[in-house]
């Protein structure tokens, strides 16, 4: 079974992006920063934040299910707020998107907030919301039943470094994770978690078994070249001994986002 993780930076190398994951054939795909504006008259929207511009497109959601017609495609949406086209206002969501091909069968599954409350007039002040969505899937093709959770950590303008919001959104996490999660099943945890190697949230998930692969396997950097601050950690990918890794890779090649994918074969 295949599961990746990519932060879709809202699809701002779009071309790249779809063509990747139309290719990467994944069981499981777990998507941060997804856009849905459904009023959108054109493919792309800016997000404005005082002097930052950043391209958004608009119809994400939608083009990554077109491009993956063998899989069920799922959204769920952090805050409504606006994009712009020129100089008209278009409401949008944003949020996390979770594709799984239709041959598992989804035995489960909860989405939850993990830090703040879902905003219908704005995206809201930083640190804003986040979410979760946490998945129990059966394979008939293999037999096993694995838990799949992904998490779009909050971003701190202060930085990454611990603090008292990053704690209970650990807590909320596993909280959500023991709705679905059948203990001594295989468990997969990854996402942009938006934290440092150090931090107190992987003692606390690995009081569920789980391990980080990433730093767990000597990778170093998780950005690509669209990135350009000094620190390169960002997403993780962590599983419980249950789960046999066959292939892990921080994807260096090609580059469709500031984010690197994450790949798992597990069995």
């Amino acid at each position: 079974m295949r599961i990746v993780s990519l932060n879709a930076w809202g699809g701002r190398l779009h071309a790249p992006l779809i063509a990747y994951l139309a290719g990467v054939d994944a069981d499981v795909l777990c998507l941060q920063e997804v856009v849905r504006a459904p009023a959108a008259r054109t493919d792309w929207l800016d997000y404005r934040d005082q002097n930052m511009v950043l391209p958004q497109r608009a119809h994400l959601f939608e083009e990554i299910r077109a491009a993956l017609p063998g899989h069920d495609g799922f959204f769920a949406p952090t805050a409504r707020g606006t994009l712009f086209d020129g100089e008209e206002a278009v409401p949008a969501d944003f949020g996390l998107a979770t594709f799984v091909r239709k041959s598992l069968a989804v035995i489960g599954q909860a989405q939850d907030f993990v830090h703040g409350t879902f905003s219908t007039d704005g995206w809201g002040p930083h640190p804003r919301a986040r979410n979760a969505h946490c998945l129990r899937l059966f394979s008939h093709d293999h037999g096993f039943a694995v838990t799949v959770a992904q998490m779009h950590g909050l971003r701190d303008p202060e930085g990454k470094g611990d603090t008292p919001a990053r704690d209970a959104q650990t807590g909320a996490l596993t909280d959500l994770i023991g709705r679905i999660w059948a203990p001594g099943e295989r468990l997969v945890v990854c996402g942009d978690f938006n934290v440092l190697p150090d931090s107190r949230m992987f003692p606390a998930l690995g009081r569920l078994g789980l391990a980080d692969l990433v730093t767990g396997r000597g990778h170093a950097d998780t950005r690509t070249s669209y990135y350009e601050k000094p620190s390169r950690f960002a997403d993780y990918m962590l599983v419980t001994p249950q789960v046999e890794v066959v292939r892990f890779d921080v994807v260096a090649e090609p580059e469709v986002s500031d984010h690197r994918a994450l790949l798992l074969d597990m069995r």
